[in-house]
This record gives structure tokens, sequence and C-alpha cells, in this order.
């Protein structure tokens, strides 16, 4: 292990402990694999001393890298087992693909934007994350021809979930996005909506702060 990786895995054993465990998440499989990414591979050379911050950064294009705690909470909200095949929308830097591929048995990722697809299909290669499916798309639509999915995790701010996603979601499993629900700076909630049957329980988590969810490609 070179200095710069026993730093940086320092440093994923601090957020681990002062950010997550410390906000009362369980010792588990996801901050198993938040203390296993290297997060710093995922955000812009120029932001890399800051990639552990307990702070969302930027990336092109006025999208964002969310903070460790709502990566890891988004995750922890999917209930997930092990063995699902989830679905992202919304795949930005790539880190949270990578979280999602430590705790799931396959993760298909959609990003409108070619530029940060590229890019973070670049770096999971390199990360040999060869469990991770990505497509240039329009994420509202989900991914089709590959449902049903045992999770749905959607990393930009809606209205209401797309129709097209909550078709997608399998019996029994969750969709985790953030919802808007005022126009103001705080309005934003996220909100865990689990499929019992042909309906969709919703539950509010916390107040943040998500990109909006926007139709098309670029």
């Amino acid at each position: 292990m070179t200095r710069g990786e026993d730093k940086a895995a320092r440093e994923r054993a601090d957020m681990v402990r002062d950010q997550l465990l410390a906000r009362g998440m369980d010792p588990g499989p996801v901050l198993k694999a938040m203390g296993e990414v290297p997060r710093e591979m995922f955000v812009p050379r120029s932001h890399r001393s800051a990639a552990y911050d307990d702070a969302p950064l930027a990336l092109a294009g006025g999208q964002t890298i969310s903070q460790p705690y709502v990566v890891a909470r988004m995750t922890e909200e999917l209930g997930l087992r092990g063995d699902e095949r989830v679905l992202e929308v919304g795949t930005g830097s790539g880190y949270q693909t990578a979280i999602l591929a430590r705790v799931a048995a396959e993760v298909y990722s959609i990003e409108r934007d070619a530029l940060l697809l590229g890019r973070a299909s670049d770096v999971l290669a390199r990360l040999a994350y060869d469990t991770v499916h990505l497509r240039h798309g329009d994420g509202r639509l989900g991914w089709p021809e590959e449902e049903p999915f045992g999770g749905i995790l959607v990393a930009a701010v809606g209205r209401e979930p797309p129709p097209a996603l909550l078709a997608q979601l399998g019996p029994g499993a969750r969709l985790v996005m953030p919802l808007k629900y005022d126009d103001t700076e705080d309005g934003e909630v996220l909100v865990r909506l689990e499929r019992r049957g042909d309906s969709f329980h919703r539950t509010p988590l916390f107040p943040v702060r998500f990109v909006p969810l926007l139709a098309g490609t670029r």
C-alpha cells in the first residue's frame, strides 16, 4: 500500500466512524462498503483533498456527488439482502454505483449526461466493478427490459416518482428518491416507497438537496 493509499484508508475509516456510526447507522454491509470504496477516485482531482469531508462535492455540468451520509442512508433504505438486481437513476460520478455494487448482485445504472457517464465508466472499469451495467439515457424511463428490480435508487429530485420506475419495482422492493414538496430551498425530502401489491407505502425520511430529475439526454 502506498503512502497515499494508506492515508485514504485512514480517512475512510474516520468517515465511517465520525459521519456514519456517530449518526446511528448500523455497522453492517453498507458501512463495510463505505469503508472499502475509494471515494477519492470518483471526485475531480482538484477536490480529492476534500473527498471524505461531510459535504457534497461539485462535478462537471452542475452535478454533484452526494455527501457520504446521504449515499450511505439511501443505500441502507433500500433494505437489500445482497442477491438483488438494483436500478440506479443518475450514475453521476459512479461512487454511489460502486457502493451499490458492493451490497447487491447487479447494478443497472442510467445517466443522461454522456460526459459524466464516460468518466464514471472509466473509473468503475479501472476498479473492476464487473457487475455494473451502464446506459446513456433518460432515467425517468428506467430499464424495462431488465425489470423487475429488487430496489431502485434515484439520485435526482422530482415532484413524484416516475410511473415507469414504479412499474419496474418488484414485489416488496423499495424505491428511494428525493421528492420536492414545495418551491422553497428546504422543500426536498428523501422518501422511501415500498411496493405492497399494486400500492406503494410512502415513508418520508429527512430533508435533502439534489439536482432536478430532467427529461432526455445530453
